[in-house]
């Protein structure tokens, strides 16, 4: 009796496989590719050009020596972390109460995520508006008697950084409460039914039961929502410049200045690969969590 052999996996479904070639080759040569070479010339002594030329780490001891580097990682720093713990409360608290079967539950879901259509660069002109002292909510008060009312996040060095978070908070919650709420729908009715027959309150089932069981939706949201954030710009491109001075400086800023404005290459490469060890170390993590950990469970 003869065994049929086993088709080689190599050729299973290989119409899809031929079709993802042209993207496969434009991610290994264009990002794969472009990332090596930001790499290896962020080494070099580049200036208006890339150039052979290699200085090993001084561009990184000269980027870290740089008070307009340091205060952008600050700034990049301070927005993440309020921003991650802010949209992620607020998202949760959104998705739950949008999880109790509510009326007009698809319109409430679409306002809520609509911000998030937007590009930054609207949102940021948007906000500017709001928050410019002489335009927005500073004036439209004052215009109502109160006189002495001040609201000048925007204007303030010491501010301008929480008049960013305003904005970003407000375009990335909708997102984040999407989200948590397919995690919180996926959670198995049975839990729900013993949660309510043990008599347990509704706030305590979500935040001690729910919670722990959406492990993988929040490490994805963390991980979608960080690489965004370490990416940031455009917001901040439309509402300050960068300004009062260098108040809300951020690396991705720094990047295309130096790149552009400044023609220094070499600089601007460095802070690439800054940046982009930043979102390796997110990255990594999380796909040991998703893949590796599956695979060892087979």
């Amino acid at each position: 009796m003869s065994i049929a052999k086993r088709p080689n996996p190599l050729f299973r479904n290989l119409n899809a496989k031929i079709a993802a070639l042209p993207m496969i080759a434009t991610t290994l040569v264009v990002f794969l590719g472009c990332s090596i070479w930001t790499v290896i010339y962020s080494f070099s002594k580049s200036r208006a050009l890339p150039v052979n030329e290699f200085v090993g780490f001084a561009q990184y001891e000269r980027l870290f020596r740089t008070s307009r580097w340091l205060i952008s990682l600050e700034n990049i720093v301070i927005y993440g972390v309020l921003s991650l713990l802010i949209s992620f409360v607020i998202g949760f608290i959104l998705a739950a109460l949008i999880d109790q079967k509510i009326r007009f539950e698809d319109t409430f879901r679409t306002i809520y995520l609509y911000p998030f259509a937007l590009s930054f660069i609207v949102t940021g002109i948007v906000w500017q508006w709001i928050l410019n002292p002489s335009l927005g909510i500073q004036e439209t008060v004052r215009s109502w008697g109160f006189e002495n009312f001040t609201f000048d996040l925007i204007a303030n060095r010491g501010t301008v950084l929480y008049a960013l978070l305003i904005a970003g908070i407000w375009q990335g919650t909708g997102f984040v409460m999407v989200l948590m709420l397919a995690g919180i729908r996926g959670v198995d009715q049975e839990i729900w039914n013993a949660a309510r027959i043990d008599g347990i309150p509704v706030w305590k089932t979500y935040l001690f039961v729910i919670v722990p069981m959406m492990r993988g939706v929040m490490v994805t949201t963390l991980v979608i929502v960080a690489a965004g954030i370490v990416k940031l710009y455009d917001l901040v491109v439309a509402m300050t410049q960068g300004g009062p001075g260098i108040a809300s400086e951020v690396p991705a800023k720094y990047v295309y200045d130096f790149m552009f404005a400044r023609a220094n290459v070499g600089q601007a490469l460095a802070a690439s690969t800054v940046m982009l060890t930043t979102v390796l170390i997110i990255l990594i993590p999380w796909i040991y969590l998703e893949y590796g950990k599956k695979k060892a469970q087979r």
